[in-house]
């Protein structure tokens, strides 16, 4: 019930920025992450990007926050294990972006930190929070929920979309266990027919 009331608020969202948000060139796809409105974010190295930047290049897109203790710490591990799967089957490898719906905590410095903990780096495995625009937004557009809670935490579900090339999410996964068969072929054929 909580996933179709976040996707319903994500579309109406999306309905309600089309109408103020400029029309997307003709070289991206309608139903495309990079048509939400402008989204500029900063990754563990202090880089500036846009997110409709990164369009070009299939990715693994989630989110997460840095002070988390138990499922965002597993999430960047499994898409690590994700990464070197992908690598070893297909012989490419696919980059990740994790973004935060923490931007008030998540400095640069902390993002540095937690990519330094778990041996990732940039522009393989990014880090980044969200400098201008409505993170919300794209945690709407890719299915993932998320609250506050009192002592500074957050509820949250854990989900990884694979994008193509042009933004459209091809397939969703929870990031847990090992790699789904299924999500490790979408990404295998999203790669051979970039």
């Amino acid at each position: 019930m909580l996933r179709q009331l976040t996707l319903m608020f994500a579309l109406a969202l999306m309905s309600m920025a089309s109408i103020s948000a400029p029309l997307p060139s003709a070289d991206v796809a309608a139903d495309s992450v990079y048509t939400i409105p402008p989204l500029t974010l900063r990754d563990q190295r202090g880089q500036s990007f846009d997110l409709a930047s990164l369009r070009g290049e299939p990715r693994l897109v989630g989110m997460f926050y840095g002070s988390c203790q138990m499922a965002c710490p597993l999430e960047i591990e499994y898409l690590k294990h994700l990464q070197h799967a992908v690598a070893a089957s297909a012989g490419k490898s696919i980059p990740v972006l994790l973004v935060s719906f923490d931007p008030a905590r998540d400095d640069v410095a902390l993002l540095k930190k937690v990519a330094k903990q778990h041996h990732v780096s940039a522009p393989a495995f990014r880090l980044a929070r969200a400098e201008h625009g409505d993170e919300g937004m794209l945690a709407g557009v890719l299915g993932i929920a998320y609250r506050q809670l009192p002592g500074g935490g957050f509820s949250h579900n854990v989900r990884v979309s694979l994008l193509d090339a042009q933004g459209r999410i091809v397939a969703a996964t929870d990031a847990s266990g090992k790699p789904a068969p299924a999500f490790l072929r979408a990404i295998g054929l999203v790669l051979k027919n970039h």
